[in-house]
């Protein structure tokens, strides 16, 4: 590509940029920093700069992509982290392609009910082009108030790409906010208000999912403009973890460095979104994403969900004695806590479950209590782990009857039971082998006659062996479980799993 040589004063801006236009619709040009390598003859003519900045504006557009609409105006945060600028013209540069920075966020959204809204009005595509035209156009305008950006993806999906966390969580909430038609970013220069052929639109709930801030989750923006890496695919899982949650309810997830830099940010100078107290951040545990441990926490928003502040340190108890694998005592009788704790500051239910439980064929929030006590006492007091297990299948089932219940409260439960229940074949094979051997002592009188004949019958047999295992002439009950848990330490490991095994 040969340079221009010379430059004369008759040549028009348009003939100048046509001259331009050409090359770059032709892929000769595709950065800034070559358009002015090619043009370095004439720049010395100030009449040449703004046709320039013309060509810059056009190269965006055609190999900028997902960040084609920025501008050192309109997303000044994003510009700095983004753009590499030429020092002769400063509002203009090359898109940085490669991005290990702290200072950048993904959100991922996804809205609930997409597919069934094309579905109910295929027959009247007026609807469908207002929500399209909304998505494409109303949402753009709004991450570009949050001084975010955001393109769409597979129809019902929204990407968001911001500079702080502050940013991402505020553009978060307002898309949430202008589907869902709440005031949560209560802000006078964030516009979430639907206007014109919008406003016949449903309410739509989303799920969403925010990561970023580490310089060790790169993002790839290709030769293209589009947007590639472990960044945009970790947001993705988070948001598909939000919608396993809340399929039915807008909730947010993202990870701890998301939480840690949002409070970092607005401890000197706090924003609107903080000073009005909008969000409380709940530990959600770790969730494991090809082979990796991300600490997560949920954006609570909502004020229906105000409660689960109410219960988080009962959580955190739980999470922490996870962590640390405490098996023998802890984790169950944590979990009795926070089941306890949730149902004691959670809206109020009464479910009839399929059979009585301990005699009870109404659970309600005090029942459900009550049942917590008795699953804390066979644990720990009569070490009748096989009731206390039990308990912990019937929690799950109460809990899946009960729509409001959280179901990341039933994730741990049904994460714990799977680890007890592990344990459970083990020690119940050891105990038996002990009853055999004391069954003189175990059993008396005619229970031992019965025994020696009901070996030969199998139900007469198992029905006894239950009778057995809680004789308190089983002296090593808390031992043998104690040391399964040690033996079976690699298997008690337990993180929750997000995407495909």
């Amino acid at each position: 590509m040969k340079e221009i040589t010379e430059y004369s004063e008759s040549v028009s801006e348009y003939e100048l940029f046509s001259f331009f236009y050409d090359r770059v619709i032709h892929y000769e040009i595709v950065t800034f920093s070559a358009l002015v390598k090619f043009a370095e003859p004439i720049l010395r003519h100030p009449r040449t700069h703004p046709v320039i900045l013309k060509v810059f504006e056009l190269i965006k557009r055609l190999h900028w992509g997902f960040f084609c609409g920025i501008s050192p105006v309109t997303h000044s945060r994003l510009w700095r982290e983004l753009v590499l600028p030429d020092k002769r013209f400063p509002n203009a540069g090359d898109l940085k392609r490669t991005l290990s920075i702290s200072n950048l966020y993904v959100a991922m959204l996804d809205i609930h009910g997409y597919t069934k809204f094309c579905q109910d009005s295929r027959k009247n595509l007026s609807m469908l082009h207002t929500l399209d035209r909304t998505i494409n156009s109303e949402i753009a305008r709004i991450s570009t108030q949050c001084q975010a950006v955001s393109q769409r993806e597979r129809g019902d999906e929204i990407v968001v790409v911001a500079a702080s966390a502050t940013d991402a969580l505020t553009a978060t909430l307002a898309i949430i906010d202008y589907f869902g038609k709440t005031t949560t970013v209560n802000d006078p220069l964030i516009n979430t208000q639907r206007s014109g052929d919008a406003v016949i639109l449903p309410v739509f709930k989303l799920s969403a999912g925010v990561t970023g801030g580490n310089t060790t989750s790169p993002l790839i923006i290709t030769e293209q403009g589009s947007l590639s890496g472990f960044l945009l695919n970790t947001g993705a899982r988070l948001q598909s973890r939000a919608n396993e949650l809340s399929p039915k309810e807008s909730r947010v997830m993202i990870t701890k460095q998301v939480q840690m830099n949002y409070l970092k940010e607005n401890s000197s100078d706090p924003g609107p979104l903080f000073k009005s107290k909008a969000i409380y951040f709940l530990d959600t545990g770790i969730i494991e994403f090809k082979g990796v441990l991300l600490p997560t926490c949920e954006a609570v928003f909502r004020p229906e969900d105000q409660y689960k502040e109410r219960f988080s340190k009962q959580l955190l108890r739980l999470l922490t004695s996870i962590k640390e694998n405490l098996w023998e005592q802890k984790i169950y009788m944590d979990l009795m806590e926070l089941l306890s704790q949730v149902a004691r500051v959670m809206p109020d239910f009464q479910v009839i479950p399929p059979a009585p439980i301990n005699g009870m064929q109404t659970i309600t929030n005090v029942s459900f209590q009550q049942l917590c006590k008795i699953g804390a006492r066979a644990y720990l007091l009569d070490e009748d782990y096989a009731h206390a297990v039990s308990l912990l299948h019937c929690f799950m089932d109460i809990m899946e009857m009960i729509p409001q219940f959280d179901r990341l409260i039933l994730g741990y439960t049904r994460g714990i039971t799977e680890k007890y229940d592990l344990l459970l074949k083990s020690f119940e094979v050891a105990i038996d082998k002990e009853i055999d051997e004391k069954a003189g002592q175990v059993f008396s009188g005619d229970q031992f006659k019965t025994y020696l004949a009901a070996k030969n019958g199998t139900s007469i047999y198992e029905r006894l062996k239950l009778i057995g295992r809680k004789s308190p002439e089983l002296t090593k009950k808390k031992a043998l479980w104690y040391n399964l848990i040690k033996m079976n330490h690699d298997k008690m490991a337990m993180t929750l799993y997000s995407g495909k095994k």
